[in-house]
């Protein structure tokens, strides 16, 4: 909707410059709190700010962004810092600041309004809403005077205003069309029962390969995003079919993101995206999620190809978390911003002079050669670290050992990052949210035992335990946000699914009972809360959720896997290892309720796909039971976790443990360690074979199983 309206080349608006704290002076969220002293009379999102709409007559500006968002403090700089811009949206509005971290529930729904009303979306979140909160108005970053095609926020607030003075009649009809449009997206045609095959994952497959950017890897075009859901799709794909175009595309863009600036080459990690099509220029914020993702993502190909170059990847990305987005309690921070002292990249970007300040002009100069790293730049006249060509190629051309070519660079690497630390870091975000945890305890607890790191199997556990003792109720039922000492809001689907995909994977990697049972209650406080009894599939908010305007579903992946899918994932393999056909029913019931969406827009199914392809496959339950104390347990973990074995689960315990478990792990139960040694058994839907007697035994049983990795170890870095 576009208003025809006039403006006044001055603004004549009498206001009161007011640095004094406003309202969200008491909030816990950094997003919230850089907001605190703008001369905008901001609420955070709750009763009084919605009352305060109702009773005055006016309408609500929602704005929505995040603390690591760049264009966010853009304008806040530009247009919530100035006095005259603040006093019109103080005289005309209801103004409310959200945190799209802490509300994704409130996110979703004005996003997809937004997206409806203008074909685009993104952060900031700048929409307009009736008092009733029905929207009618939106769009993303507005500037602070008409640019570059863009009407200028002063326009917009003068422009809403008026027409909600002047056609109020039109702007509730709108929002009432807007609201129903909303309420139908909710909705899906139901799939049939059964009706989901492989088919549709050949589909899904030969789908994004159409989109698969043969020269640098990745999907599409700039900007370009990793898609660690997609290429985790095509991984399992070439398992299952032999698909060589599908590992190696892979391969290609596992590989060009490694080399590529959106990697941090000094301090380990991924940053959010690429602007360009290349992988050179990230966006710079740092995401705990895409670190997560994609350090699985790592470990996954490692254990298909035996690449140790994977291997390393991801364990400099874990040690990057273990390093900066990890609270001493144990739970896992979520951003680091894009900007530094005001200035995007500025903490991570060299001048060749610093360069070979630091390192010496003979050292300095291959760096600076294998690095990417040149007197003009090649980012805004300062150079993003990145390697254009392998280090095998570069010590060929210079007659040079690649073995001690990377270990001089890990020694240079390491001083330079020295010097960067000292520099001002980009502003963090501290706070702990229960669903991107769920993903790190994941790709911890699946890490260490792959690559044999035991220090992220125990930053696993113990975030583990912070979230289910600091972030959990009484009554069982998650909240989403801890901050500050404070856990608060109501959990959304995706902290359900992910903390019991996660606890799931962690109880696998340890055999501690703790994380099973934990995972299994959660399933039944899930399931209870979330489930769409009449349609199948879930909810993203729970019933105990506040009302608001649409009740949302989260169908489609995104950043991050969708919740429906990421509850069918924890679910099913849940319900692999306990034998509940009720978690296996509700599960697959989550697929069948997008198979829409699977057949229309498989580039953003790829999380229900993998699951569909776990359902689809024979899976295979191993209960491997050993004496207390056994070393031979430590063997058997290592083989397990060695090769690539997407449909297998794991119940490891202790002769002991295997007691206890029995009633919750059913897999366990009359299954002893037979003449006091290693004892696996191997089952396929709980009818297992003779078992086998230790961890040789073991490794020959795990060669029979499909999916174990053609090639071992390469021999040497290929960075």
């Amino acid at each position: 909707m576009e208003w025809d309206v006039q403006i006044e080349e001055h603004l004549h608006v009498s206001h009161h410059a007011n640095r004094r704290a406003n309202r969200l002076a008491g909030e816990t969220s950094p997003y919230l709190l850089q907001h605190a002293h703008n001369p905008v009379d901001w609420y955070p999102w709750g009763p009084e700010a919605l009352a305060r709409a109702k009773a005055e007559d006016r309408p609500i500006f929602l704005s929505i962004g995040y603390s690591a968002c760049h264009w966010c403090h853009v304008m806040e700089r530009e247009s919530f810092e100035d006095p005259d811009i603040a006093a019109l949206m103080n005289e005309h509005f209801i103004n409310v600041k959200v945190d799209r971290e802490e509300r994704p529930d409130l996110d979703q729904i004005y996003m997809s309004a937004v997206q409806a009303m203008t074909g685009h979306g993104g952060w900031p979140m700048s929409v307009f809403l009736t008092p009733d909160l029905q929207p009618f108005f939106g769009g993303t970053y507005f500037p602070p005077t008409d640019a570059r095609g863009m009407a200028g926020f002063p326009r917009v607030l003068l422009g809403v205003h008026r027409a909600w003075l002047e056609r109020r009649p039109e702007i509730l009809s709108s929002a009432a069309g807007m609201t129903e449009q909303l309420r139908a997206m909710e909705s899906l045609a139901p799939g049939k029962p059964g009706g989901l095959t492989f088919g549709h994952i050949d589909a899904a497959a030969r789908k994004l390969l159409e989109h698969f950017d043969a020269r640098h890897g990745g999907f599409g075009d700039a900007p370009k995003f990793p898609h660690p859901m997609d290429l985790r799709l095509l991984l399992r794909q070439h398992a299952r079919t032999g698909d060589n175009r599908a590992l190696q595309a892979v391969r290609l863009t596992l590989d060009k993101m490694a080399r590529g600036g959106i990697y941090d080459h000094l301090g380990g990690g991924f940053a959010r995206y690429s602007t360009d099509d290349r992988w050179l220029v990230p966006h710079f914020e740092k995401m705990l999620y895409d670190n997560a993702l994609l350090a699985t993502t790592y470990v996954e190909a490692y254990q298909l190809t035996g690449d140790m170059e994977y291997a390393h990847v991801a364990t400099e990305t874990l040690y990057y978390v273990l390093g900066r987005m990890t609270d001493p309690a144990g739970g896992f921070y979520s951003t680091e911003d894009a900007d530094s002292e005001g200035v995007e990249g500025k903490y991570y970007v060299w001048t060749l002079a610093e360069v070979l300040e630091i390192l010496g002009p003979e050292r300095g100069k291959t760096f600076a050669e294998v690095y990417d790293v040149t007197e003009s730049g090649n980012w805004e006249h300062r150079n993003i670290l990145n390697l254009p060509r392998p280090l095998s190629e570069i010590a060929t051309q210079h007659n040079l050992n690649e073995l001690s070519l990377f270990s001089t660079l890990a020694q240079d690497r390491a001083k330079l990052l020295a010097v960067r630390d000292r520099r001002v870091p980009p502003a963090k975000d501290t706070k702990i949210l229960t669903s991107w945890n769920g993903l790190m305890i994941a790709a911890m607890a699946v890490a260490g035992r792959a690559i044999i790191f035991p220090k992220f199997v125990e930053a696993a556990s113990r975030a583990a335990g912070f979230l289910l003792d600091n972030l959990r109720g009484e009554d069982g039922r998650l909240l989403h946000t801890y901050k500050d000492g404070v856990a608060r809001l109501n959990g959304y689907l995706d902290d359900y699914a992910n903390l019991i995909d996660g606890l799931t994977r962690l109880y696998e990697a340890t055999g501690e009972p703790r994380w099973i049972v934990a995972a299994i209650e959660l399933s039944d406080v899930m399931i209870a809360e979330f489930a769409d009894e009449s349609q199948g599939g879930f909810h993203y908010t729970g019933k105990s959720h506040e009302a608001l305007l649409t009740r949302p579903k989260d169908h489609f992946d995104n950043a991050t896997p969708s919740g429906n899918a990421m509850a069918a994932t924890a679910l099913l393999r849940l319900a692999a290892l306990t034998g509940r056909e009720d978690l296996h029913r509700t599960g697959r019931r989550a697929l069948d309720a997008v198979q829409v969406v699977i057949e229309t827009v498989p580039a953003a199914s790829g999380q229900s796909l993998i699951a569909l392809d776990f359902d689809l496959s024979p899976v295979q339950e191993l209960a491997i039971v050993a004496p207390d104390d056994d070393p031979e347990m430590v063997g058997a973990m290592k083989a397990v976790y060695r090769p690539f074995l997407p449909h297998v689960v794991v119940a490891p315990a202790t002769a002991s443990q295997a007691t206890t478990l029995a009633g919750q792990v059913p897999l366990l139960k009359d299954r002893p360690a037979r003449d006091g040694k290693l004892t696996t058994y191997v089952c396929e839907r709980f009818a297992c074979k003779e078992p086998v007697i230790g961890l040789a035994g073991l490794t020959g049983a795990l060669a029979g199983l499909s999916g174990t990795p053609p090639a071992g170890p390469a021999d040497a870095p290929s960075r």
